[in-house]
């Protein structure tokens, strides 16, 4: 998730306890959390 503090972009875990880093704008913020939806999901799949 992207929650918008202060004036930066601040990419979230689901649960909110993990910060993935603080961008300038939402569309910086918006890459991140595509490749931490990327990662996460290739990470599942090598599981099974």
């Amino acid at each position: 998730m992207i929650k918008k503090i202060k004036n930066k972009y601040v990419v979230l875990s689901e649960k909110g306890d993990r910060s993935f880093g603080e961008y300038k704008t939402l569309a910086e913020a918006k890459v991140r959390l595509g490749q931490v939806e990327f990662f996460k999901h290739r990470a599942a799949k090598k599981k099974r």
